[in-house]
């Protein structure tokens, strides 16, 4: 008969790897040993849970993002992350359209746990796609007023950046402007610029004057603007800045950090910032923003990400190096950025620049504004 202790056997599968796995289990087999089979058998078992749980644990220490910003707007951030929480970061970036085809072709085999891009519409047409998961986090609904993230709790702004008024401080008074609506009034013609509709950040301010007066009177305020027109719509924000500066037009629309850049470069350019529809609904705002990827494999590393990024800690970090607003109003903003004054801003859910940015395009295409 063959006596093995029972401890041996405990020993052995406390130290087990995958050889001596196999032969626990060719040994369990034996027939002086198949009275312990029950009592090894659950060792086994919860031996592979624990092996499971430690695979998990040690995949999660490690976070896949695909980001639309650039490296030098995100990785302080991330470094920030690593050295609170321990969990490395590796992330990818390129333009919002390469990285939603690319999870979309990826589909449940992403490496990808978070995605970031700029602009609710772009927030909005991921969660569209199905590439987001709704997400629960106290943390998060705290620290994000409701207009700045998604009804379904899929996507989360992290940073504000003001659609606004930009114009010559040499040929406007401030007390002439007003609203977005009025740079349609004939007073404004061949004093306008604006940049391509090409670009989502106009397509996601028609979204949202849709969504606020309807297509027909929009249709109206485009047609206006149209007209109004100083030279054909320019390829960038900063372009159109400098034609206001150079006098080429009076006023233009532009994201604030385009601003910000161009006056550090240039403290002496005869612009200013105006913020509009201050006595209606307010200055309409966008985020750059996250969501948590459907298929990531590690979602609680990944929220506390999302809620990193929201508190105290980062809202500066994420916010100042491109010169946008924090997105949690406990967070005040960089110094130069509030220099340009306080401000009332629209408190529709930016999802309505999503759900309505296809409308707005063929609105735009109707109303020549190309």
């Amino acid at each position: 008969m063959i006596t093995i202790p029972i401890h041996t056997i405990v020993t052995d599968i406390v130290l087990i790897n995958e050889k001596s796995l196999r032969n626990l289990l060719t040994l369990t087999h034996h027939s002086e040993l198949y009275m312990f089979k029950p009592y090894i058998n659950g060792y086994i078992v919860t031996l592979l849970c624990c092996f499971a749980l430690f695979a998990q644990s040690a995949q999660a220490q490690e976070l896949v993002v695909y980001s639309a910003r650039i490296e030098q707007l995100i990785k302080p951030m991330f470094d920030a992350f690593t050295k609170e929480t321990g969990i490395k970061i590796k992330f990818t970036t390129d333009n919002e359209g390469a990285l939603l085809a690319k999870l979309q072709a990826e589909g449940k085999n992403t490496p990808a746990d978070v995605l970031i891009t700029s602009d609710a519409g772009n927030l909005w047409a991921a969660a569209q796609a199905d590439l987001l998961k709704p997400i629960k986090s106290a943390v998060l609904e705290r620290n994000i007023p409701a207009h700045l993230r998604d009804p379904k709790n899929e996507w989360f702004g992290l940073s504000i950046r003001a659609r606004t008024m930009v114009y010559n401080t040499k040929k406007v008074k401030p007390e002439e402007l007003s609203s977005y609506e009025n740079l349609a009034d004939p007073k404004w013609k061949n004093r306008l610029c604006l940049r391509s509709s090409k670009k989502v950040y106009n397509q996601s301010l028609v979204a949202m004057l849709i969504a606020e007066h309807g297509e027909a009177k929009t249709e109206e305020i485009v047609k206006g603007w149209v007209a109004n027109l100083a030279t054909e719509p320019l390829s960038d924000d900063t372009k159109a800045l400098e034609y206001v500066a150079a006098g080429k037009c009076d006023v233009t629309l532009v994201n604030t950090y385009y601003f910000g850049r161009l006056m550090k470069k240039d403290p002496n350019l005869p612009l200013a910032i105006f913020w509009p529809n201050q006595s209606k609904d307010g200055v309409h705002v966008n985020v750059s923003g996250a969501g948590v990827t459907r298929y990531g494999r590690n979602e609680q590393a990944a929220i506390k990400l999302l809620e990193f990024l929201s508190s105290e800690k980062a809202q500066n970090l994420f916010a100042d190096v491109n010169m946008e607003y924090p997105v949690n109003p406990a967070i005040d903003a960089d110094a130069f950025v509030e220099s340009w004054g306080e401000f009332k801003q629209s408190r529709m859910n930016l999802s309505k620049a999503g759900e309505l940015q296809a409308t707005a395009v063929k609105l735009m295409d109707r109303a020549g504004y190309r």
